[in-house]
């Protein structure tokens, strides 16, 4: 069909129930799930020694539950086409909540690993459901709003997930911050057995019969998993000194160019690489990576700045992002109001524009930077994320078909994910390379014919004496003081180039929202 046609008959179709109860309910869920990707970083001290766990054993803690939960997210359309989408998204929940409450109880570290996998497993699904759901629920006029309120969910929840986890850590225990999940996917599983419904396409399908595509399964559950390995330890292993990252990375290469060859010919593939033919499709998952490369790098970096070199704490550190989060939550009702008034690619320029602004501001950062420099730079970062989350999402289903809505969750989403794990291994990675090179720079002119360097330790010297220290201790503890002031610069500079990078890998996406097709304000959705 031309992309004029008009939609299917069944595509009208609209819940009994209003639709803002049932974006409520759907998001819940959604934002514990988010919650949980962060929630546990600060606790894997407390959880390595209440586990008797090394501290790199530990980190698989994380690792576990990323790669279950990126191997669902491309798969919850086809299982919600198979067993039906209200079906998919309570088992889900149910999954979720039950292996959090196992968490919270697994007495060592394997059992801990094997429950957060199946944590992930079950809260791989609930994004992509809750996109689906929110695009057949609303009419396309209105969907901008419903994506905002879904997009508070999922950028705000990484903001605070650190934060909230170094509460519950210190004032509780670690197992709290999975045993805060019960309660809430209890209510979720209960609110929406009682309110939320399959379209009517989705009942057909759901009459349909099958094949299980097990070896679409199994390419794409290796290619996923192994990536997620790689990038989460690489920077600890060396990257390709280590071989095991070496092998790693060839079994995920070789698996994902084979998953896109197989899924592509195949009748009922796991993931529908079709979706991509659409221009805005395409696009519009590239921007969503990039989205997820900014956010969580971002994230990483900031806290870990401002207790570094700052000597925040890690509840002021969370101070320092909570503004950013109060922005979100102002500007996304606003983005998803003037989404249907007006071009939804003005919407994507201005915010990738703000976004690469704020980062390249932050260059300007030094060891002397103050609080509200640092959170006023957040929050316009924040604003930027804001512009571009929502209007991403409607642009990118503004020209599928109603049918693929499932799919295309799905994709979209593990766009995001990816991006993400990509953000921060890279940051980190640079973080740890460029420290190096500018501390191998700056030793260079500390060296003993430098005037310079013999003024500044003479100085340091005379002011240690003034406080009681000899001759020969001074000198010593001079010494100590210009190698730590140069290793702290060092790391400074190092910080301003990874600002430097994400400004410049946004403002690359600028050029991106002209190759976007138009799609209406507030207009019916087109298909092919």
């Amino acid at each position: 069909m031309s992309a004029a046609a008009a939609i299917p008959a069944d595509s009208t179709w609209r819940p009994a129930v209003n639709p803002w109860i049932i974006a409520l309910v759907v998001t819940l869920a959604t934002f514990m799930e988010v919650l949980d990707t962060s929630v546990a970083n600060v606790a894997l001290p407390h959880i390595a020694g209440g586990l008797s766990a090394g501290q790199d054993e530990s980190t698989w803690v994380l690792t576990s539950y990323l790669v279950s939960n990126a191997i669902v997210l491309p798969m919850s359309g086809w299982f919600s086409e198979l067993i039906g989408r209200k079906r998919f998204y309570m088992a889900c929940v149910a999954i979720f909540t039950i292996s959090s409450f196992l968490c919270g109880l697994a007495p060592n570290l394997t059992t801990l690993i094997i429950c957060r996998i199946l944590q992930g497993a079950g809260g791989g699904g609930l994004q992509p459901s809750e996109q689906a759901i929110l695009a057949d629920t609303f009419e396309p006029r209105r969907r901008g709003m419903a994506f905002a309120v879904y997009g508070m969910a999922v950028v705000l929840a990484p903001a605070i997930g650190p934060t909230l986890g170094g509460w519950i850590t210190d004032n509780f225990n670690w197992r709290w911050i999975f045993f805060i999940n019960i309660p809430v996917g209890i209510v979720s599983l209960l609110l929406t057995n009682l309110l939320i419904s399959d379209p009517p396409y989705m009942k057909q399908k759901k009459n349909k019969t099958f094949r299980v595509d097990f070896i679409g399964l199994g390419l794409l559950a290796l290619g996923l998993g192994t990536l997620q390995v790689v990038l989460d330890k690489g920077q600890r292993d060396d990257w390709f000194g280590s071989h095991f990252i070496v092998i790693m990375t060839v079994i995920s290469a070789v698996s994902l160019i084979a998953v896109c060859f197989w899924e592509w010919f195949h009748e009922n593939p796991i993931i529908d690489l079709h979706l991509f033919k659409d221009r805005s499709f395409a696009v519009g998952n590239l921007m969503m990576f990039m989205v997820g490369f900014a956010l969580l790098s971002s994230t990483v970096l900031i806290p870990q700045f401002v207790q570094e070199l700052l000597g925040y704490t890690a509840q002021q550190a969370g101070l320092a992002l909570m503004p950013g989060g109060v922005a979100i939550i102002l500007c996304m009702p606003l983005v998803g109001y003037l989404l249907g008034h007006t071009d939804a690619r003005r919407l994507l320029f201005f915010g990738f524009t703000l976004l690469a602004l704020a980062l390249f501001h932050m260059t300007n950062f030094d060891t002397s930077v103050d609080f509200r420099t640092v959170a006023t730079a957040r929050v316009f970062q924040a604003m930027g994320l804001a512009f571009l989350f929502v209007p991403i999402n409607a642009t990118a289903y503004a020209f599928l078909p109603p049918g693929k809505n499932n799919a295309a969750s799905g994709l979209i989403n593990l766009a995001r994910n990816v991006g993400g794990s990509v953000g921060i291994s890279l940051v980190i990675t640079m973080l740890a390379r460029r420290t190096q090179v500018h501390q191998s720079n700056l030793t260079h002119n500390m060296t003993a014919g430098s005037p310079q360097y013999q003024a500044m330790i003479n100085g340091a010297m005379r002011t240690l004496e003034a406080h009681g220290s000899s001759v020969t201790e001074a000198a010593r503890q001079a010494q100590g003081l210009m190698a730590q002031t140069l290793n702290q610069q060092a790391t400074m500079l190092a910080y301003v180039d990874n600002f430097w990078m994400l400004g410049t890998a946004v403002a690359c996406m600028i050029p991106l929202v002209f190759l976007m097709k138009r799609a209406k304000p507030g207009g019916p959705i087109a298909v092919h």
